[in-house]
């Protein structure tokens, strides 16, 4: 019997996939960067492996592209962070497609024959070819051209205009380029799902995917997929007046009844959330009671009738309560992204099929 586990709904997450593509209108490239950002990389592309929508998948080093590989994934699979030149012979023996935007590393590459796609900066200032240089590689390019070209939106959650800024700086770059490379991607979750359809080839959503939407001005959600559940471990009644956890920040008032769950912030439950954040136990909501522990959470059960070995949802549903990534974050004052990432700390994930 699992103490604490993390779940994950990989029937939600093709739903997902799906509602992306099919708002879009081109194939997508789940990014399954971060262990598929906490979910487990191989279970998830696995289960996104069996859909047509699927171009290939996006990942931010070589180990991960290769850990892929090793698990039977054969679609293309782009390495999105810049790679050392030590780096590019490992990605050329897992058959991984680069994203390149330096001059030496792109010739380099091009002695292989093999495809790459060309990052170009049009904002983000992180990665790529600045959007107004890519002219001076017309000659490199004429000699091997890229199979795709990219772009990324630094705001694309915002109504600020900087998308649309963005966008035509991307669509300068690309015709600056000696031809249109075939397969051009610039949108992220945020971007997708807050328009339709694609200006684009593809469309490279990660998050939605998983489980956390693009705000109110988004024109579609994502259903639940990750849940953290633990069993009560321990309970006991504290008299008025007595302190639960570190630094005696949470003092009982009243008798009250608490019990603790082994969940800490070791598993990326994260500390800020004590004495802030709820759980979900016997379709109830239980506030945390006390600073998050390492290894252990406490909530305050006391009007909640409970036994040992109850399970508490401190994220994800039970019966008619959901408590969202979204909403977990914001007691934290956490982002959702930081949050979701940090469940692949050390807890066992369970994989279910949830039809809806």
């Amino acid at each position: 019997m699992m103490r604490a586990w993390v779940e994950v709904d990989l029937g939600a997450l093709r739903r997902n996939a799906a509602t992306v593509a099919r708002h879009s209108g081109v194939p997508i490239i789940p990014m399954v960067k971060a262990d598929a950002y906490g979910l487990g990389a191989v279970r998830v592309a696995r289960a996104l492996d069996t859909m047509s929508e699927v171009w290939g998948y996006g990942v931010a080093t070589v180990r991960e592209g290769d850990e892929l590989r090793r698990a039977g994934i054969t679609r293309p699979i782009i390495v999105f962070t810049p790679l050392l030149p030590a780096e590019l012979d490992g990605a050329e023996r897992a058959g991984l497609t680069p994203a390149l935007g330096e001059a030496d590393a792109i010739a380099r590459w091009q002695s292989t024959g093999k495809p790459w796609h060309l990052s170009i900066d049009t904002g983000m200032s992180r990665a790529g070819i600045p959007w107004s240089e890519v002219g001076s590689l017309a000659g490199l390019l004429r000699r091997g051209p890229p199979a795709g070209a990219f772009t990324h939106f630094h705001s694309a959650e915002l109504d600020d205009g900087s998308l649309e800024a963005q966008e035509a700086r991307f669509a300068q770059a690309i015709g600056a380029l000696p031809e249109r490379p075939a397969l051009l991607h610039a949108e992220n979750s945020a971007a997708a799902v807050r328009r339709t359809p694609s200006s684009w080839d593809l469309v490279r959503p990660g998050v939605f995917l998983y489980g956390v939407g693009s705000g109110a001005a988004a024109s579609t959600a994502p259903e639940q997929v990750a849940s953290m559940r633990g069993r009560i471990v321990d309970l006991r009644v504290v008299p008025e007046g007595d302190s639960v956890s570190y630094g005696a920040t949470w003092r009982a008032r009243g008798r009250r009844r608490i019990a603790t769950v082994p969940i800490g912030y070791a598993d990326g439950y994260r500390r800020a959330l004590g004495n802030r954040a709820q759980g979900v136990l016997r379709g109830r909501r239980v506030p945390v009671a006390g600073v998050v522990t390492m290894d252990m959470t406490m909530l305050d059960v006391t009007d909640c009738p409970c036994e040992l070995g109850d399970v508490v949802t401190l994220i994800g549903r039970d019966g008619g309560v959901l408590l969202d990534l979204e909403t977990v974050a914001a007691w934290g004052e956490l982002s959702p992204y930081e949050l979701l990432t940090g469940l692949r700390q050390r807890l066992p994930r369970r994989y279910v099929e949830e039809g809806r």
